[in-house]
């Protein structure tokens, strides 16, 4: 787990100052080592930060090259299957000077070329400059575990794990994508390609790019289908999960350095615990987080329940309010987009915890996106049965009788969700009430959104289009794995343990768990209201009945409560600024309404409230 930068420029060769300058912004993700490259003939610099995982020796160091020097590469991640790729290209006569996965992946270019790809299991971001060809070549991996951002303005092509580092040599820091605003504000996150810098992009999951003096492209090598005409049967499915999952943890715990799991106590954690603990030879090392706010907020019990079940050396730590506030500005500078995913910084919290005890940590990440863990499936699943029994024009008729007598904000959110169609509805878990946000706008901002067309339209649209033969459980997991999974979850997870110097390894995503999934039917992940039920069903008998049956809770914080003591005077000063009011996106009277009405107890605004919060924190920090 690193970071990496580059430079092309085949007019103005880069300097050693810019390369170095990109580098060592993202320190934190690579402590133990770092190194630089510049081909001054080619125009290319790369550069790297080692966070040493396999073969910590200085054989191990990057930018690595080939023999014959011809190859130059800058690689974060793992390639689990590293020993057996080793194997066919030493059978192809290949002479290894490392025992590294970075070297195995070198020289799986050099073998297969592009086709490499398909070969690799594991998490990955990297890029090769072949000197030979002239030609850079890079790749995310299949599900978005690593991210990769790149910036191409016609003559000088620049790319990092972070965009904080592709910012540092921008002329221009005040390019933002407005129309991206209003993605921010439905989603809280921006989905797909496009960020908020105008410059800049994410190279999506699944996909690879080519540049070179003469040719930038962008293709697409995996991406997973939903095929469910066959049912074998639910003992079947439970039996492939298991083996599925046994070998995608066993090729997690290829490392030269301890390991541990995150054990939040909930069921996806529990089952790596449960799958895991009798495979070490010391006993295993687990670690949780919670808040002092009542039961609501603490799911320590549990975690010290399957702990105890397992007989982990188990670490926990309390958070307070102060500790929250105090990182808030980290926060935002370490995720360099805004995501208003408030869980982060818990995590930030519990891996630097974790990193005084481990350097690899095991986490449940992408299990409700592949067996359909959110009640949120439940209820869409409802609204489903219920507009096919009394169709769209009743489900209008009772909304518009009905709503002036609701008072309960989520009743009255699923009626109105009851009038559309899924593809119109559904906008994944993180979704936010579009009627609020318009309430929200300036008239002018508002207007300025109605004539510009928004640049990721286009990308949410092609999600439903590849799902338009699925059920409908399917076209929500679908949908979440590709926005919610990638551009939320997995942002936050690898920011927050990288900025603790944290690897980071999510079993559930190993990329044939995610195509068994899709094969696997959806009776069989949400059951007469029941979620995950695959899962469940498979670990019934290895976890206590109470994880099994337990309600998700998922790192919940209190912003609610701190919103209306410790933190209150914050997010007033900071939504009410003038820098903050002069933006021109709210109504300032709106903004004080929000607050008024959750300060008084009246109605809960903690998610609206956090959501604008984040936004005007990154606008400090990055417009």
């Amino acid at each position: 787990m690193c970071g990496i930068v580059g430079i092309l420029d085949f007019s103005s060769p880069p300097t050693q100052s810019d390369i170095v300058k990109m580098r060592d912004l993202i320190s934190y993700r690579g402590p133990d080592d770092c190194g630089i490259k510049i081909l001054t003939s080619d125009g290319v610099a790369l550069g790297h930060r080692r966070l040493s995982i396999i073969d910590p020796r200085p054989s191990g160091k990057q930018p690595m090259c080939n023999s014959d020097n011809s190859l130059h590469i800058v690689f974060n991640g793992e390639i689990y299957n590293y020993l057996e790729i080793k194997k066919e290209l030493e059978t192809a006569q290949y002479n290894f000077k490392t025992s590294t996965d970075t070297e195995v992946l070198l020289y799986a270019y050099d073998y297969w070329g592009t086709d490499c790809l398909n070969r690799l299991i594991g998490m990955f971001a990297f890029a090769i400059w072949d000197c030979k060809r002239k030609v850079l070549f890079a790749a995310r991996d299949r599900i978005g575990i690593k991210p990769f951002y790149y910036s191409f303005n016609g003559a000088r092509f620049l790319f990092a794990s972070e965009v904080k580092c592709i910012v540092s040599l921008q002329k221009d820091k005040s390019s933002i994508n407005l129309q991206l605003i209003d993605s921010y504000m439905s989603f809280g996150y921006i989905p797909g390609e496009n960020t908020l810098n105008k410059w800049i992009k994410r190279l999506l999951p699944g996909h690879y790019l080519i540049y070179s003096k003469d040719e930038f492209k962008v293709s697409k090598y995996w991406d997973f289908t939903f095929s469910q005409d066959t049912d074998k049967g639910l003992d079947y499915y439970v039996d492939q999960l298991e083996t599925l999952l046994n070998d995608a943890i066993n090729l997690r715990l290829r490392s030269d350095v301890p390991l541990g799991v995150f054990l939040s106590g909930g069921l996806d954690s529990s089952s790596v615990v449960a799958l895991l603990a009798t495979r070490v030879a010391k006993r295993l090392k687990t670690f949780s987080v919670a808040y002092d706010f009542g039961p609501e907020y603490n799911e320590t019990n549990y975690a010290k329940q399957v702990s105890d079940y397992f007989n982990t050396d188990h670490h926990e730590l309390m958070l307070t309010s102060k500790e929250f506030k105090e990182f808030i500005p980290g926060y935002v500078q370490h995720m360099d987009e805004p995501v208003t995913e408030s869980a982060a910084i818990s995590l930030y919290y519990l891996s630097k915890l974790t990193k005084k005890h481990v350097t690899v940590v095991l986490s449940g990440e992408g299990a409700d996106e592949l067996f359909g863990g959110y009640d949120f499936y439940v209820y869409n699943l409802a609204i489903e049965n219920y507009r096919r029994i009394f169709g769209t024009t009743f489900s209008k008729f009772i909304y518009g009788a009905a709503s002036k007598f609701i008072s309960s904000q989520k009743v009255h959110k699923y009626f109105i969700l009851s009038t559309k169609s899924l593809v119109n509805r559904y906008k994944g878990i993180s979704s936010y009430d579009e009627k609020f946000k318009d309430d929200l706008y300036h008239k002018e901002f508002r207007d300025y959104l109605t004539r510009e067309e928004n640049s990721n339209d286009s990308f949410i649209s092609s999600i439903f289009e590849n799902t338009a033969n699925s059920d409908s459980l399917s076209r929500m997991l679908y949908f979440d794995t590709k926005t919610w999974l990638v551009d939320d979850l997995l942002i936050k997870a690898d920011r927050m343990s990288m900025a603790a110097s944290l690897e980071l390894r999510v079993p559930f995503l190993d990329h044939r768990l995610v195509e068994f999934a899709a094969t696997v039917p959806s009776k069989y992940k949400v059951r007469a209201g029941t979620t995950k039920y695959l899962l469940k069903k498979l670990m019934q008998s290895k976890l206590p009945i109470d994880i099994i049956k337990r309600k998700k809770m998922g790192f919940p914080t209190p912003l609610k409560i701190m919103f209306r003591n410790e933190l209150s005077d914050y997010v007033s000063d900071t939504l009410l600024s003038k820098q903050a009011i002069e933006r021109g996106y709210f109504k300032t009277n709106m903004i004080r309404r929000v607050l008024d009405e959750h300060l008084s107890g009246h109605v809960d605004h903690h998610r609206v409230l956090w959501q604008l919060l984040v936004l005007e924190e990154w606008h400090i920090r990055f417009a």
